[in-house]
């Protein structure tokens, strides 16, 4: 089953969005500001990815600039600001088994169709 972490408030998610539904593709949508993940969850989610926590972030997020930029932080730290904010999360993600992509541009999903 495909997967898609998606903000309705960004366009891009709303491409990526787009994209699974011209493709036809049954998918889920988790809407992850409403639907906060577990540790676990986001930890899984880097790892299918194949990327380190802190390209998963968003480090042009006034809360990153503000609070984390220039820390020297652990993988751990950094997933848990992502945790704490999580708007600090690039979006969409979207999953298809074991693989996933971070669908910017909405394009990148036809890799894991």
């Amino acid at each position: 089953m495909i997967t898609i972490y998606h903000n309705p408030r960004c366009s891009k998610s709303r491409e990526g969005l787009q994209l699974l539904e011209l493709e036809g593709k049954l998918f889920t949508t988790v809407k992850y500001l409403n639907e906060p993940l577990t540790k676990k969850e986001l930890t899984a989610l880097i790892a299918k990815l194949n990327i380190t926590p802190i390209e998963l972030v968003r480090q042009k997020e006034s809360i990153w600039i503000k609070d984390y930029k220039g820390k020297q932080l652990s993988d751990s730290e950094i997933i848990d600001a992502m945790l704490l904010h999580p708007t600090l999360i690039e979006r969409p993600i979207v999953v298809n088994g074991n693989k996933a992509v971070i669908a910017r541009p909405a394009e990148k999903i036809k890799k894991i169709l």
